[in-house]
């Protein structure tokens, strides 16, 4: 009785979502021991990188967890990303200002892209999807008008002083002796700042609720319009974040910089097993997702595979994530 009461209770964990998304881990670095590339897999740089080159994606997929937790989607955080990255270059490269102000005022065009999808997504009622595509476009096209298609970076003419900003200096570098880039820290700290808003705030709550069931979240007193506004603006505010750091590792703004992140955020917030349907999930479960992808990314980069059959196998996995969450949910 016993026996299989606890056979039962580990079967009950593994089909959770967070078991799920544990296993899906486990698997791909299962096929790293196995896929190595003659022990490139083993090495700490590795393991260094692959947080790094997953920070940017990952902060992205912070703030996507909190909006699909209500029931939304925003597909702009990738060209946010990039509009972001070119103002920030602007005032950092071209401009010289003061690392502060540059870093507030960058901060403050995100918020202000997540307000305008917030509000028309809470108040004029216009679909998630909708509204985020329409910012999606604006945001890229408007970051193609200020950058004139040009990479904002120490070499263009107008720059005079031809160092790297110290604030961008700071952003790409590492600490403990190298073995943990600065990218990463940010990303844990983006990542505590949104479990603690969603965990112990009555805003996350809010969220949830919102995401469970919209009308009786509202008929229970829960400021619906404000909350799902405030989530975007939220979501904008980690995108500005990922575009600064993406601007400081590349050392320019790229107003083509972010396309297709907005797959691999949802990717990892899916894999992680929060529902596309709202209501359900958490940072936990994203945190789980942005090591399963990263790490598949670079199991897959150290193997020479292409980056085309990168990107293909990313839409199967959303694809089998999503039936997988249907199958549990029947």
């Amino acid at each position: 009785m016993n026996a299989n009461g606890n056979k039962n209770g580990w079967l009950h964990i593994l089909l959770s979502p967070g078991g799920r998304a544990l296993v899906a881990l486990v698997l791909v670095f299962c096929l790293g021991i196995i896929f190595n590339a003659d022990g490139a897999f083993f090495k700490i740089a590795t393991h260094r990188d692959t947080l790094r080159q997953s920070s940017v994606f990952g902060i992205l997929a912070c703030g996507m967890t909190l909006v699909i937790i209500t029931g939304g989607i925003d597909l702009s955080v990738g060209s946010v990303l990039a509009l972001t990255a070119v103002m920030y270059s602007y005032m950092t490269i071209v401009w010289r200002w003061p690392s502060i102000l540059s870093v507030l005022l960058s901060l403050l065009v995100g918020c202000a892209c997540g307000a305008v999808s917030g509000s028309l997504i809470s108040w004029l009622k216009i679909q998630p999807f909708i509204a985020t595509l329409a910012m999606m476009t604006f945001a890229r096209g408007l970051a193609k008008t200020v950058s004139g298609n040009r990479k904002i970076a120490v070499t263009l003419p107008e720059v005079t002083d031809r160092t790297v900003p110290k604030i961008s200096q700071l952003i790409d570098s590492h600490i403990l002796g190298k073995n943990l880039s600065v990218v990463t820290v940010i990303l844990f700290v983006c990542f505590i700042a949104a479990l603690i808003a969603l965990a112990k705030h009555r805003w996350g709550r809010e969220l949830y609720a919102i995401g469970g069931n919209e009308e009786a979240a509202r008929l229970s007193g829960v400021p619906v319009n404000w909350s799902k506004f405030f989530v975007y603006v939220v979501c904008g505010l980690f995108s500005a974040v990922a575009g600064m750091c993406q601007a400081a590792q590349e050392q320019q703004g790229d107003s083509e910089a972010g396309t297709g992140y907005e797959l691999t955020a949802i990717a990892m917030v899916v894999i992680g097993g929060t529902s596309l349907a709202g209501g359900r999930g958490g940072l936990q479960l994203t945190l789980l997702g942005i090591l399963t992808i990263g790490y598949l990314q670079k199991v897959l980069s150290i193997n020479a595979v292409p980056e085309a059959s990168r990107l293909m196998l990313t839409g199967v996995i959303i694809i089998l994530a999503v039936l997988t969450q249907r199958r549990k949910q029947a």
